[in-house]
């Protein structure tokens, strides 16, 4: 039942200057169902209504909207409120009919009769309208504002409310240049107070947003960013065999309860999306990828409990009023600590007991690294660097500090926005506090796991030495056979860290010497691995980086099941789908299956997302010329035997080439058959050399045998 706002005369005096304290937390009481304000939400309502600018900052899930709505009810006439996202708006705007409040929100979703209806409404004697939902971009329209400029000359206009303030400033963590634009608002709407909230803003933004907005000796408010109720907790990536199981047995393990997990790239989302899917977890992705009736309807679904866990980008949740979020987590590492307040803050808004939990890796460190970086040198090529890129750069060092240090996370979070506390604040809130031994533990593992990485030089970085090489010629920890969207919430298709790859890649010496040296590295790494003490202590370190069979076998079956989805497409495909799954799977499995998980994860996530959109026909050609599927490579015909077992007794040479090109099938050839013995890299590298060594002298050999052969023909 919805209900009806309560009459103004009851609210304000006969002259309608001030309101108390009473008739305030009535109206918060009768509309919403609070018993009192929480925070400095009292203090910024009284602050707007006396006519005053103020800047608002409460931690997420500090009840910010409820200081712009009140004074909605409180007085007649409209307060805008500008907000950076469509979703955000359509959510608010819904909540507040619900509980009989006179809201709307204009945006380019809208049908033009519905765009009607409104200005009809805010241009009429007496608007029933009480706020009013508009972005920045819309505010800097000229037809726009001259309707701003009338219902201003009205006296219609009583706050002008702008919620995520941070986006103004280009110190922020979600600067938008649209923001800056609403400078303006101070000049064209003069009178009118100022309410300018966020929930993450270092002092240096703070000062940022003052001075963008023109507040006027506004009033600061301040609440503490400490969030009680939420435990703080890292994972390490490089620790874990199988990153993707861990999410799932987490999720699991805290019940039925409202979840998000956030992703940097969207290939990320769908994959864990459908691995959770699978394993009977009800999920969905969300991002920017999708459609808008797609996302529509997984948020709908997921305010509605219809869906459990949503697997999203970093837009996802901001200013959406689900309170009960149990569990928040960031499968990747967040690009600053405002970012990972922000969105782990979602968790919690009950003050109910919340986790959050960051997935920490080292190739993600180093992959947002490497992208941070290029854009500050190419920023510094073109002369424009104005101090963002490093600032950038900066920010994401903190929240690596963040997961490789041991002190408390808690402590760790409220000092990096300014706020001195001791450790014991956090009362083993946090897994640094509450098992340190566990964490020492961790840090230590991880350091050797990166040490011996970098040692042995198998980063999962990498950028080829061919100056000239094309596209698809070339490796790296993000997977470029992916749609190229440029999306802000997606770098996964960084376009400058292609132009750094080639970069780097046309540098240096020639491209005969890198080869060179590249030779000799894996030679000397091959006979220190052969002189260590300890073999089996090195073979379990690379086993971590190994691809399980469980994996394999999930990863079948995500083909399958994507497969099965279309099987309208693929009636006419000859192969069954079972085999099908099977030779594309072997096909990612021969190509990555050395590079390590991420890579062979990576690739998974691709075809599955070409699986969607490719052609009958296509298939069947890609199948057709895929590597025999795993039934023939474990059971090899007699033919294949038979020529393996001819080349050896031919060309002793030519059977080593043909041995290291099938070794995976020549592990599963009969016992009956005897192939010759596999060499080592330094044996066959040294065969190599010694082959080049006598064809030299071959052909130093030669002109002289011709020079006698003449002599000999003179002579007779």
């Amino acid at each position: 039942m919805k209900k009806s706002t309560l009459p103004l005369k009851n609210i304000c005096g006969p002259e309608k200057k001030s309101i108390g304290k009473e008739a305030l937390v009535k109206l918060l009481r009768w509309h919403f169902g609070y018993a009192n304000f929480r925070g400095k939400q009292l203090e910024a309502i009284e602050a707007v209504l006396s006519g005053r600018d103020c800047f608002c900052l409460m931690p997420t899930g500090g009840g910010k909207s409820m200081c712009y709505q009140i004074p909605a009810l409180a007085k007649p006439g409209i307060v805008l409120v500008v907000s950076p996202l469509i979703a955000l708006m359509e959510n608010q705007v819904s909540a507040l009919k619900e509980k009989g409040i006179s809201a709307e929100f204009l945006s380019s979703t809208q049908t033009s009769q519905v765009k009607t209806k409104i200005y009809e409404d805010i241009e009429s004697v007496k608007p029933k309208l009480r706020l009013l939902y508009v972005t920045p971009e819309l505010i800097d329209t000229v037809g726009f504002m001259s309707r701003l400029v009338k219902i201003h000359s009205r006296g219609l206009l009583n706050l002008i409310a702008i919620d995520e303030a941070h986006c103004i400033s280009s110190w922020g963590h979600d600067f938008r240049p649209s923001y800056r634009k609403l400078s303006s608002l101070r000049s064209r709407l003069p009178n009118i107070p100022v309410l300018a909230l966020t929930a993450t803003a270092a002092p240096k933004v703070q000062k940022d947003i003052i001075g963008s907005l023109s507040l006027q000796s506004p009033l600061v408010l301040k609440s503490s960013f400490n969030r009680p109720n939420i435990y703080y907790e890292v994972r390490y990536k490089d620790l874990l065999d199988d990153p993707y199981a861990d999410v799932c047995n987490l999720l699991k393990s805290c019940g039925n309860v409202c979840a998000i997990v956030y992703c940097l790239e969207r290939t990320t989302c769908d994959d864990l999306a459908s691995h959770l899917t699978t394993y009977g977890i009800s999920c969905a992705a969300y991002h920017a990828g999708l459609n808008n009736k797609l996302r529509t309807s997984v948020l709908d679904d997921w305010i509605s409990s219809k869906t459990q866990v949503v697997v999203a980008t970093v837009a996802f949740g901001m200013g959406i009023d689900r309170k009960d979020v149990r569990v928040v987590c960031h499968f990747n590492t967040p690009k600053s600590m405002e970012a990972f307040y922000q969105e782990s803050g979602r968790a919690g808004r009950d003050q109910l007991p919340s986790r959050s939990v960051l997935y920490y890796g080292v190739d993600d460190r180093r992959k947002m690294e490497f992208i941070l970086s290029n854009s500050e040198r190419k920023k510094q090529s073109s002369s424009l660097l104005d101090g963002s890129s490093k600032k950038a750069l900066d920010n994401f060092r903190q929240m690596v500090e963040y997961c490789e240090e041991s002190g408390c996370r808690r402590k760790k979070i409220l000092e990096s926005f300014g706020e001195m506390v001791s450790a014991s604040l956090c009362e083993k809130s946090c897994d640094a506090c509450k098992q340190p031994n566990i964490v020492a533990k961790n840090l230590e593992e991880l350091k050797t796991a990166a040490a011996f990485r970098q040692r042995n030089g198998s980063s999962r970085i990498f950028i080829t030495s061919l100056s000239n090489f094309k596209d698809g010629d070339y490796s790296e920890f993000w997977n470029h056979d992916d749609e190229a969207n440029g999306s802000e919430e997606d770098i996964s298709d960084s376009d400058e860290a292609l132009d750094a790859a080639k970069n780097v890649a046309s540098t240096g010496r020639s491209t005969k010497l890198r080869i060179q040296d590249k030779i000799d590295m894996l030679q000397r790494a091959e006979e220190k691995y052969y002189q260590n003490k300890n073999p089996e202590k090195q073979v379990n370190k690379l086993d971590k980086n190994a691809i399980p069979e469980t994996l394999r076998e999930t990863g079948r079956q995500r083909l399958l099941n994507t497969l099965k989805q279309n099987e309208k497409r693929f009636s006419d495909l000859r192969m069954s789908f079972e085999d099908s799954a099977s030779i594309l799977e072997n096909e990612c499995y021969k190509k990555y299956s050395k590079s390590g998980k991420s890579f062979y994860l990576s690739q998974m996530a691709s075809t599955v997302r070409w699986l969607s959109t490719v052609d009958p026909t296509e298939l069947t050609n890609k199948l057709g010329c895929a590597p025999d599927p795993p039934k023939d490579l474990q059971q090899p015909s007699e033919s294949l035997t038979s020529s393996i077992t001819l080349s050896a007794g031919q060309n002793n040479e030519k059977t080593n080439s043909v041995v290291l090109e099938t070794e995976a099938a020549a592990e599963n050839v009969s016992p009956a058959t005897t192939l010759p013995p596999i060499p080592s890299f330094s044996e066959y590298i040294n065969s190599r050399k010694v082959k080049s060594h006598h064809e030299s002298k071959s052909k130093k050999r030669s002109p002289d045998m011709s020079q006698k052969n003449i002599q000999k023909k003179m002579r007779s």
